[in-house]
Formats: structure tokens, sequence, C-alpha cells
């Protein structure tokens, strides 16, 4: 009797879950400016998580760079894909820095593919605020002022 009552609360708990899942999948998901979670790291950039653990997984997040922020050259293990929503942004590989630059503004798409060593500058006066989606876990390993 125990055994069947167990099976009864696994299959309720799975009737439940799945219920749940379905659910959610028939909602909309709504990420209200005025409402982003920013965590701010100590070099003053500012991530509000959108989809997934940054820390442990492929994840989306809006991520704000204070006006005139420049990153040491560095690279990351995992693809960055953005969408410049406010701001003007520049991105190089190491080996174009004092080239010209291509500055992306509102609306400009990038790339940037993993271990490709790059800075990242916010150019405009105002911060700018990217869409970024990285298709694994954050990291970021500085590799020093260019590596010509």
């Amino acid at each position: 009797m125990q055994m069947i009552k167990s099976l009864g609360v696994t299959a309720l708990s799975l009737f439940a879950s799945t219920t749940a899942f379905k659910a959610k999948a028939d909602e909309i998901k709504l990420a209200v400016q005025s409402e982003l979670a920013w965590q701010t790291t100590g070099e003053g950039v500012a991530f509000a998580p959108l989809k997934g653990n940054r820390f442990e997984e492929s994840y989306m997040a809006m991520v704000r760079l204070p006006a005139g922020l420049v990153s040491p050259v560095h690279v990351k293990s995992a693809g960055m894909y953005g969408l410049v929503i406010a701001g003007e942004m520049v991105h190089m590989t190491d080996d174009q820095i004092g080239a010209a630059e291509d500055v992306l503004k509102s609306g400009d798409y990038y790339e940037i593919p993993a271990g490709l060593p790059h800075l990242s500058k916010c150019v405009s006066q105002i911060d700018c605020v990217t869409f970024l989606y990285q298709d694994g876990p954050f990291d970021f390993q500085p590799v020093g002022e260019g590596r010509k």
C-alpha cells in the first residue's frame, strides 16, 4: 500500500510539474527597464540578467558600460553576440589597436568569437547599454595591453 501511495504522489508531482511547465510556456515574459536587477562589477560594468546564470551557463543580459570606459585587452572562453541599445561602442582585436575605429551606435550588432583577444570601450558621453547573449559561462581573462 505504501508503494502505491508513493507512486501516486510521484505521478501527481510529475503531472503538477508538467502542467506548471506548460503554463509557463504559454506566458509572455516581460523585462521592464525600470525593474531590471543591475549588478555592478568593481570596474563599473553592470549586468542585468534576463535568462540564465552568467557564471554557470550561456546567458542573456543587458550590459551597461560607463561612458569613457576602456577595457583591457582580454579573451572570453565563450562567443559573444550583442546589440547596442544606447551609447556608442568600439570593439577591436588587439592587433587593431591604434587603427581607425568602427563606432557602433544604437541598433548596431556585434559578434566576438570565443578566444579572440579584444578590447571594448564606450566612446559616447552617455553610458553604453547592450543586449548580450554569451554562448557559455562568463569569464574575463586579461592578456595585457596588446600583444603586437
